[in-house]
């Protein structure tokens, strides 16, 4: 993967590569991860930075929601929202395409509030599809097995990025443990891998999931201390019980 897309909107070899029995395969997966991670995020605006074939905000009930690509053109140099005013931001496959992957995050960093969510879909280089896609790669004027374009992120690098954006991980998971197949029947044949793979060897899926909380310096603290005089607050009180000595 050595071209770039010089914006965020959703690169027109992926859009045709969603159409195929394996984007198809990897959509349903992702469709199930995004609905069950959204349905219980509260606030009132969230923005989908592209791949509008994924509706990664169908389950969210925010009154405000953004799908770029759809509802506005962006790039990643300058996203059209004020510092600390979204509440959830969904990047599913955009760190591949993007020119700087660094800044697109820091952007969203700046525009999410204090406690807002991330969500990232991307795929795994270090999987049976990222192993098939470099082979491909080798072969000049021969097709891959995914979108030539773009640049794989892998996930611990991506976590350590996060890190340094003050972010934490709440969950992550990985999936698509099928061979890198083309044809929806050899996808189906497999199947029975899909269990194994999720067990046994979890982090070579060909696709990851990541959700992020935006940490703001000293408002955990803050937090925790607010929690705990809650808590005293509502501990009952203990009945001391003084008997007289006969």
């Amino acid at each position: 993967m050595t071209d770039k897309a010089p914006s965020i909107e959703t690169a027109p070899e992926l859009t045709a590569w969603l159409q195929t029995p394996p984007g198809q395969y990897l959509l349903a997966w992702e469709q199930a991860q995004a609905d069950a991670a959204v349905a219980d995020l509260f606030g009132f605006h969230a923005l989908q930075l592209g791949l509008p074939a994924l509706q990664a905000l169908q389950a969210n009930r925010m009154p405000h929601r953004w799908v770029v690509g759809v509802d506005l053109h962006c790039d990643a140099d300058a996203l059209p929202f004020g510092s600390g005013s979204l509440d959830l931001v969904v990047l599913p496959h955009v760190l591949e395409h993007a020119a700087d992957a660094h800044h697109l995050l820091r952007e969203v960093e700046r525009v999410l509030r204090p406690e807002g969510r991330l969500i990232v879909f991307g795929l795994n280089p270090a999987s049976l599809w990222g192993m098939r896609q470099k082979l491909g790669r080798l072969r000049p004027g021969r097709p891959c097995y995914l979108p030539r374009s773009g640049e794989f992120l892998g996930y611990w690098r991506l976590r350590d990025w996060l890190k340094l954006l003050s972010f934490d991980v709440e969950k992550a998971r990985f999936g698509l443990y099928r061979p890198p197949l083309s044809t929806e029947l050899w996808l189906n044949r497999w199947q029975w891998v899909e269990p194994i793979g999720s067990r046994w060897w979890p982090v070579l899926g060909a696709v990851y999931f990541i959700q992020a909380v935006k940490r703001v310096h000293g408002m955990r603290l803050i937090s925790l201390a607010k929690r705990k005089r809650l808590a005293a607050k509502k501990a009952p009180a203990v009945a001391l019980n003084h008997h007289n000595k006969k």
